[in-house]
């Protein structure tokens, strides 16, 4: 039975040091064999700052809320000290003894208190579900360990699995990550880690520590997912984004003005570089300056993120530029990108025709050059035929339109009938045509004077290759020429889940926007974003191979549901029974840890009465 409880303040000292200091620890008093002996509780660790003065009143307020006495007639403490007792008493419980298992199927010893249902209260509610499929992923990429060789102590390491874990449930800032573990999470739980006791400070240590060792942790993990996964590294997947700053950033020289992918060009911008495996996996990130322009930039991010040489790099039409698909031929690599040209020349009695991921039949044509070192694919898809024609359809309707009422003006006294201006004016319209001004001919009939115009007419000429004529058809180049036409589109594919990765990133992931003042501390956190990412991938590639394809949002969400609670209940014997425990996993929460061979009750069952 728990009672007597009080706070002790011990000497000690730090053996490598030699330092002195004080210790304080939460213990209580318990007769054995007729002997009062102390038993401590909890650590309180050094930094305990409570006043001596408020110690019984703290003591007193621990136990009314471990006895199920919370509401009655509660001790008056100030927010901080209140503050303290609910998170000592909440420790208590949850590192109480757990259920004690009696058989092979691990099954706990049944227990059949009598309570009284009425004094029932469920409190200290955490999120468990995200926490729980963290650390899956985190121990199956072997990060922990990678840590601990690099010299990591306990505390660094929990540091950065808060990190990592805040990002993917909760992503923000590192001061809100804090937050997040110490008033919202049962990570600390998971852990037997009190993050509460951790200065935020420990979470910005921890991401300067990682971009210390930011390429060797990198290797190291893309190093156990290709042997997780079998990956072969023939195929690399190569982009950039930026992200924008809070504030000035006047520290920060990597931070300019440049081109913002979300319109914040009001705003210092930073660079994020990533070359991928074709599985979508990380192989290596760096950060650049804020104003880096993919088109001329391939050749310093491919030599600074160390693609392996001879792999096959797709790249979207903004960085197949000639100039860089010369580069990248004259240093070995191939590569697989969406011609420029936009040419639209397709064949269908040439054409194979494969099924696409969602059963849509598609046509692909695969032309060599004279030369045989290319190879064009021009790929049909009825999806995009369909879009593509309501588009032109769209935009041949407001240009006619447009025509309409410019030749209905010159019938109207105050029409505009200038033949200058009425050629500015149906410019302005081919310009806001998308290209669809192209397939038009039209003709103004002038007056004798040749200045004003009498009538105003115009006639259809599509352009052959072009959306208008050929809808749903796009080209590939590649200087792959051994593989088929299946092999190199559904390669090309891929990008479209690299695209996925940085909308992960900057959507789910929280990589916008950034509030650090310090360089070290920006790559800091965009790397604990890739982490997130490499824990989210890990974690949708174990789910798609049994059939889950949601995406890290709907999952996210889905996990969010599950909490860790305490309940309490008065017993017919006067003392009160603490039961921590993990609220049960709906359906779809249990099909996904099922997935994963995760146990469903995150955490366990613990039990405490006093």
């Amino acid at each position: 039975m728990v009672g007597g409880m009080f706070i002790r303040r011990s000497p000690t000292r730090n053996k490598a040091t030699g330092e002195s200091y004080f210790t304080f620890r939460l213990v209580r008093t318990e007769r054995v064999a007729g002997k009062v002996k102390q038993l401590t509780l909890l650590n309180l660790g050094r930094h305990f700052s409570a006043s001596q003065d408020d110690w019984p009143a703290l003591c007193a307020r621990i136990e009314q809320l471990i006895g199920g006495q919370a509401s009655l007639l509660p001790v008056e403490l100030s927010a901080s000290l209140e503050r303290l007792a609910q998170r000592y008493a909440a420790q208590l419980v949850a590192r109480a003894v757990p259920e004690v298992a009696v058989s092979a199927q691990d099954t706990p010893a049944p227990s059949y208190p009598e309570v009284e249902i009425e004094s029932l209260e469920l409190v200290w509610p955490r999120s468990v579900g995200v926490e729980h499929v963290g650390l899956y992923a985190l121990a199956e990429l072997g990060l922990v360990e990678v840590l601990t060789a690099l010299g990591l102590n306990g505390v660094q390491r929990a540091a950065v699995m808060g990190n990592v874990i805040a990002r993917m449930a909760a992503p923000a800032s590192e001061l809100a990550s804090w937050n997040w573990l110490c008033q919202t999470s049962a990570l600390g739980e998971l852990l037997d880690v009190d993050f509460e006791g951790l200065s935020h400070m420990r979470l910005y240590r921890a991401s300067d520590a990682l971009v210390k060792h930011r390429a060797m942790i990198e290797a190291q993990l893309f190093e156990r997912v290709r042997d997780l996964f079998g990956l072969e590294e023939t195929i690399t997947l190569f982009d950039l984004t930026n992200t924008y700053f809070e504030g000035e950033a006047a520290a920060q020289p990597m931070a300019v003005r440049g081109r913002s992918k979300e319109k914040r060009s009001d705003c210092p911008l930073v660079t994020l570089g990533l070359v991928l495996d074709g599985s979508g996996f990380v192989r290596r990130s760096q950060v650049f300056e804020g104003n880096a322009v993919e088109a001329r930039t391939l050749e310093t991010m491919l030599q600074g993120l160390q693609a392996p040489p001879a792999a096959l790099v797709i790249l979207d039409r903004g960085i197949a530029t000639q100039a860089n698909l010369a580069w990248l031929v004259q240093q070995g690599y191939r590569y697989l990108v969406a011609a420029r040209d936009g040419a639209r020349q397709f064949d269908p009695e040439q054409a194979v025709e494969i099924a696409s991921a969602r059963g849509d039949a598609l046509r692909i044509q695969k032309v060599v050059s004279e030369d045989g070192q290319q190879v064009r694919l021009y790929c049909h898809s009825p999806g995009r035929e369909q879009k593509e024609t309501a588009i032109t359809a769209r935009f041949a309707e407001r240009f006619e339109a447009g025509l309409k009422q410019l030749a209905e003006g010159l019938t109207k006294p105050r029409g505009e009938k200038r033949i200058d201006r009425l050629m500015e004016r149906i410019g302005r319209l081919k310009e806001k045509s998308r290209g669809i001004g192209q397939h038009y001919q039209i003709q103004l009939e002038p007056d004798a004077e040749g200045k004003r115009a009498v009538s105003l007419s115009w006639s259809s000429q599509p352009v052959a290759g072009s959306m208008l004529t050929d809808p749903g058809v796009y080209c590939l180049a590649t200087n792959e020429t051994r593989w088929d036409e299946e092999t190199l589109w559904r390669t090309y594919i891929q990008l479209s889940d690299l695209e996925a990765v940085f909308r992960s990133l900057k959507s789910e992931l929280g990589l916008r926007p950034i509030y650090h003042s310090k360089e070290a501390r920006t790559e800091g956190h965009l790397f604990i974003t890739v982490l997130a990412y490499q824990c989210v991938q890990l974690l949708r590639t174990r789910l798609k191979a049994k059939g889950i394809h949601d995406s890290w949002a709907s999952l996210r969400n889905l996990l969010s549901v599950q909490r860790r609670v305490t309940a309490t209940f008065r017993q017919r014997d006067g003392r009160t029974l603490n039961v921590r425990k993990s609220t049960v996993a709906e359906p779809a929460l249990l099909k996904i840890y099922q997935a994963l061979g995760l146990n469903p009750s995150p955490g366990g069952t613990r039990k405490l009465i006093v």
